[in-house]
């Protein structure tokens, strides 16, 4: 019998279309699926709270998937080299296969692990199973990075269209013996103090509703996606990012189910609102070839003018905004909306950063360690790219004078108010638009706003004419 391959799971947790399992069933001999938990090689980017919660669920989901293929998932704790080595000794596998991360720690550390096992004289097998398209292939034509969305997409769009995705293997050889495993209760993962009711009454993660999810998006959103990808109020996204973020779903099986419907709909409408969605899916890739080619931007803008802007330090503005109690009513409802959900609407999460950075003049980072926290599809590629291109500093970024005004925002996106309602019952009482501007009512209940909204964005403006001023060839 040949010997076993191990098949280190990490982002990518799913059956389907997963190319490094695929490839390790095909060799015929035993396989050994491996998750190793080991948050102290990843940097300051360990999983945070939310993310955490998703992935006990989602790593029980995955051993029930293995499960029904013959198989089971292997559970361990520590550095992985050391673990990988030791799952190595015990199973006297040979082989050890992954699928490639982008995120500046895991590239590193793959690295150094898989060094470590081919010395030890092992096959490593590497395969991409997170991206559409590698971030080496789309290059300018002097063979630099790409740092504006358009060009970027128009060169994706060059590239050979996606491969097919694969199945899930039929059946997976099972080893003699299998190692000890923890359970994933002794991970730790949940928190001490059950904040997550609300996130499992919004979310079920693991790859069998990831696919339930995504079928709904086809059958009841895509049609009318262009329209309702904006009003915070429906279910006009896709809602697919925390499947994508944890590997439930790959972006082949979204790119290929996408085209699919839209070509069997044979309806113009359809298909342009394909053609929309699956440009969004393209920002992802932008934030992961960002990422790749950009390390440094998960702390450092990317534009460097940037590192002498004057940001505040204000620890009691910080937490208004944390708690959604800014007294803008838009504002507080997707950040209470995103600690009740850990998930909040993407028009959103533009206006609550936009109100971070340029009313508050609060450092991006600030925001995007919150967000770290709190999301449950915490990306460390789309955390960086959406809140340097909310500050202004980073690439294809908002102008930074493009500064959101929240009340307007609320009024254009959400009208009727039913978004502000579901997550400021406070305000349910209000009449008709006055929701949208609640300091006009006098109403007790409810913060008035920590700073107004035309001063504040007189001192951005102010702030952003004095780094002008200060960086290198400026006025």
């Amino acid at each position: 019998m040949m010997r076993a391959t191990l098949v280190w799971f990490r982002q990518d947790l799913r059956v389907e279309d997963n190319a490094a399992l695929v490839a390790a069933a095909r060799r015929g001999a035993p396989v050994i699926p491996v998750y190793i938990w080991s948050p102290g090689e990843q940097g300051d980017w360990a999983p945070g709270a939310a993310a955490r919660w998703w992935l006990h669920h989602s790593l029980g989901q995955l051993d029930a998937s293995l499960r029904r293929l013959g198989s089971r998932l292997i559970i361990g704790r520590g550095r992985a080299l050391k673990v990988l080595r030791g799952l190595v000794r015990r199973t006297g596998a040979d082989t050890i296969a992954w699928n490639r991360r982008y995120q500046p720690a895991a590239a590193t550390r793959d690295a150094e692990t898989r060094a470590g096992l081919e010395r030890d004289g092992l096959a490593v097998k590497v395969f991409e199973s997170a991206l559409l398209f590698d971030p080496a292939d789309i290059r300018t034509r002097q063979g630099g990075p790409l740092r504006v969305f358009t060009p970027f997409w128009r060169a994706c769009l060059a590239q050979p269209a996606p491969a097919e995705p694969t199945s899930a293997p039929g059946r997976l050889a099972s080893p003699s013996t299998w190692p000890e495993s923890l359970a994933v209760d002794e991970l730790g993962l949940l928190p001490s103090h059950d904040w997550t009711e609300g996130l499992a009454a919004a979310w079920t993660p693991g790859e069998l509703d990831a696919r339930a999810e995504l079928n709904r998006f086809l059958d009841e959103g895509l049609a009318s996606y262009e329209l309702d990808r904006d009003r915070p109020s429906l279910m006009g996204t896709s809602r697919l990012s925390p499947y994508l973020c944890w590997g439930e779903l790959g972006p082949r099986q979204v790119w290929h189910a996408v085209r699919e419907w839209a070509i069997d709909a044979d309806d113009e409408r359809i298909a342009h609102n394909a053609e929309v969605f699956l440009r969004e899916l393209g920002w992802r890739e932008f934030s992961y070839h960002l990422l790749h080619h950009f390390p440094s931007t998960v702390q450092e803008p990317l534009r460097p003018e940037f590192a002498c802007f004057p940001w505040r330090q204000d620890a009691r503005a910080l937490r208004a905004w944390q708690h959604g109690r800014t007294g803008y009513p838009l504002v507080d409802a997707g950040m209470r909306e995103l600690w009740a959900t850990g998930w909040m609407h993407n028009r959103v999460r533009m206006v609550v950063a936009s109100f971070l950075v340029k009313h508050l003049l609060l450092p991006w980072q600030q925001g995007a360690c919150w967000f770290w926290d709190t999301l449950v599809d915490a990306d460390l590629a789309n955390n960086t790219m959406g809140w340097q291109w909310s500050a202004g500093c980073g690439a294809d970024a908002a102008p930074y004078f493009r500064i959101f005004n929240p009340v307007t925002q609320s009024e254009r996106y959400d009208p009727d108010g039913v978004y502000l309602r579901r997550w400021l019952p406070e305000l349910d009482a209000l009449p008709g638009k006055a929701i949208h501007r609640p300091w006009e009512t006098g109403i007790r209940t409810y913060p008035k706003p920590v700073v107004d909204h035309a001063e504040a964005r007189g001192r951005a403006l102010a702030a952003f004419r004095t780094m002008n001023r200060s960086s290198p060839g400026g006025a």
